[in-house]
């Protein structure tokens, strides 16, 4: 009986031993199995998709300079140590988190380390040394992604190639790599498509430099006044799209892109007011100026006090009357002005790209208006009027393109990767009739009168002359001693017959310039023109 148990227990041992054994057999011979196995110790590492590039108007690029790093990190190799030095203050970071980390992973790094040792990868650069453009533009996360600017608006555009670059890693549990199977880099991937914008890069360049110069908090826009393409759009202070950390630590409003934003309009606003007078016939209505006028029991000033004396519409427009104009405002009524504000632009946004508008500014409606203080501070710009330099640049192309507005573009269209070549053009832009042929005419002579004989001389002294307004505006801000912030304008074209350009300065949030905006105005005609006739 015991044998005969002995037998039974020796049998279903032996059969427990056959079934792992081909538990074995099978798993060992299994493909997949093994692949899987072999899976387990390849580490994929894509390297960010090779953006398409931004390019101006004549095919030049603005993104898409130098030379990029990616060096490979590897574990309990002291990666961390060895390249903590090498890297950006926004990688800095991303190395500390995975100084731990099991596998291998790619960090850019500011030059090539291979000579060190270290596995290290080259890629054409998204930015030039000193940038172009860069609040229009935008600027990418770290997964080489647009955050802000045409970079977000363009992204999917930008990263419409088929596939990625990726390096590939053999490694052991630890995360090493394995002896004899180095890193291999595969080129799988195509670049995104181009995108060609109305920018030009020379006019771009020059007026960068001009801002340079000359402007501490505001920006310049140049538009091709036959078109409303932009040709050139700088807003300062500058930030570099590489280090955007150091402007959120010095909170210097770089970030802004102020074309965009809304500001203080000041007397850049009265030619509005004016061609609203020529259209209701009001041309003749003249206004003793004293230096002071009392609507509703406030006072209101012009400039410093001036007595302009007997002034007519031209004259008020070319002095900048206060006093004129919140007089010719109440004759005028705020239906009115509200009306021909909304047909110039004021109020509305503006799209430069799905996903890229400015702000709307603020226009009082009607309502607002019927109050006698308000309406008396919109007619000389102030009050609760806003408005962004992309709306001032608008409406005063509109008054130099003979009463037709012309909605503002920056792009001209998806393009083929080298810029040669436009694939896919955007909308001409859209127009309107904002005011008549005729009218315009008569602003456009006014205009000109501003800068040859009123408060925009410091804009005469170009060749070819040019035309346009200045505006000084209060904010109701005022600096610690005392000094009241203001922002300063001056928006005109040039030259002053058959205009080519339309151009704005604005200088904000300041209590003195060293430069008016008429001066610098003046300075962007002259780089125009000696860039035509080089």
């Amino acid at each position: 009986m015991r044998t005969k148990r002995i037998i039974v227990l020796f049998g279903v041992a032996l059969t427990m031993y056959c079934v792992v054994l081909g538990r074995l057999f099978v798993t060992a011979s299994n493909r997949e199995y093994g692949q899987t196995a072999t899976e387990q110790t390849i580490t994929t590492l894509s390297l960010s998709p090779q953006r398409g590039d931004f390019f101006d108007r004549n095919g030049n690029n603005l993104t898409g300079y130098g030379t990029e790093y990616y060096a490979l990190s590897i574990p309990a190799e002291g990666s961390y140590t060895r390249l903590f030095s090498y890297v950006s203050y926004r990688e800095q970071a991303l190395l500390y988190q995975r100084r731990n980390a099991t596998t291998p992973f790619l960090i850019r790094v500011s030059t090539d380390l291979t000579d060190q040792g270290i596995y290290t990868y080259t890629r054409t650069g998204r930015y030039w040394p000193i940038p172009i453009a860069e609040h229009l533009l935008g600027y990418l996360d770290g997964e080489g992604n647009g955050v802000s600017g045409l970079e977000l608006a363009c992204n999917t555009l930008l990263t419409d190639g088929e596939g990625n670059d990726y390096v590939q890693c053999i490694t052991n549990a630890s995360g090493q790599l394995m002896d004899a199977q180095p890193p291999q880099l595969t080129l799988s991937g195509e670049q995104g498509e181009g995108v060609m914008l109305t920018l030009d890069l020379g006019i771009q360049r020059a007026c960068e430099a001009i801002a340079k110069e000359t402007i501490q908090n505001g920006c310049i826009l140049v538009m091709e006044r036959r078109t409303g393409r932009i040709l050139a759009s700088v807003s300062l202070p500058a930030f570099d799209p590489e280090n955007i950390a150091a402007s959120i630590q010095a909170n210097d409003t770089s970030l802004l892109n102020r074309p965009l934003c809304a500001f203080n309009v000041g007397s850049v606003f009265k030619p509005v007011m004016a061609a609203l007078a020529l259209e209701r016939d009001l041309g003749w209505f003249t206004w003793e100026c004293t230096g002071s006028t009392e609507i509703n029991g406030h006072v209101y000033h012009c400039a410093g006090n001036t007595a302009h004396g007997l002034v007519n519409l031209d004259a008020a427009l070319a002095e900048s009357c206060n006093c004129y104009f919140i007089q010719l405002g109440q004759i005028l009524g705020g239906n009115a002005i509200q009306e021909i504000a909304e047909r110039f632009g004021f109020g509305q946004a503006q799209s430069l790209a799905e996903g890229l508008n400015s702000s709307a500014g603020n226009l009082p409606d009607a309502n607002t208006l019927h109050n006698k203080g308000q309406l008396a501070g919109i007619s000389f710009g102030q009050g609760e009027l806003l408005a962004t330099p992309l709306q001032i640049a608008s409406m005063m192309n509109s008054i130099a393109n003979d009463g037709v507005f012309l909605e503002p573009s920056v792009l001209v269209g998806a393009c083929t990767s080298d810029g040669t070549r436009v694939i896919d053009p955007t909308d001409p832009a859209g127009k309107r009739t904002v005011i008549s042929e005729s009218v315009a005419g008569r602003l456009q002579g006014m205009l000109r009168r501003v800068v040859t004989e009123g408060t925009g001389k410091a804009a005469a002294e170009v060749y070819g002359g040019a035309a346009g307004k200045t505006g000084t505006a209060q904010t109701g801000r005022f600096a610690e001693d005392g000094s009241e912030i203001m922002d300063l304008w001056f928006a005109g074209w040039y030259p002053q017959e058959e205009p080519d350009y339309t151009i704005l300065v604005l200088q904000d949030t300041t209590t003195g310039t060293s430069f008016s905006c008429a001066e610098i105005f003046a300075r962007v005609c002259q780089a125009l023109y000696w860039m035509e006739n080089s």
